[in-house]
């Protein structure tokens, strides 16, 4: 079973890399859905829905989301 290292690094089953593909050296992208961490190869559209259990409100506009994605206030 791996463990993680002090400095936090995991070593990933090699079966699970495989069919994955992921490979020596390959750049990965990892996420937080669920309580669970999600590692996915860092190719165009890998993570493609992977937040779409996540509802969003309607009623929040794009400047006013990323006015709190950056911490600013929004008018």
């Amino acid at each position: 079973m791996p463990r993680v290292s002090a400095k936090r690094q995991i070593t990933l089953p090699i079966d699970q890399c495989r069919e994955v593909g992921i490979g020596p050296g390959d750049e990965h992208r990892s996420f937080v859905a669920d309580g669970r961490i999600i590692i996915v190869p860092k190719t165009a559209g890998a993570a493609k829905g992977i937040l779409r259990h996540v509802d969003g409100a309607s009623s929040v506009s794009d400047d006013e989301s990323l006015g709190d994605a950056l911490d600013e206030s929004t008018p």
